[in-house]
């Protein structure tokens, strides 16, 4: 558990996080953009490459196809960084 007595998984604590607006982020430029692929309109970032990964939305989903989403996205990311470190 964690401190604040909700469920921990995989070591890692979201409590102290929160979305950000794109406008709080619309003046800056990106090497990479990654859609989800859940639906959402995604309005124009400046980035030099877009990636959609065609991932399910997991907002609805039971908990188990839940952290199947989560461990689809983990390992999307890590293959992108060992890509993005190799290139």
């Amino acid at each position: 558990m964690g401190k604040d007595g909700r469920s921990v998984e995989v070591s890692y604590v979201l409590t102290s996080h929160h979305s950000k607006s794109l406008a709080d982020i619309a003046s800056q430029d990106f090497d990479i953009a990654i859609t989800m692929g859940c639906g959402d309109n995604c309005p124009f970032i400046r980035t030099k490459q877009r990636i959609d990964w065609q991932i399910p939305d997991p907002k609805e989903l039971p908990p188990e196809q839940f952290r199947e989403v989560r461990d689809l996205i983990e390992r999307k990311v890590k293959e992108l960084l060992e890509g993005l470190h190799h290139n």
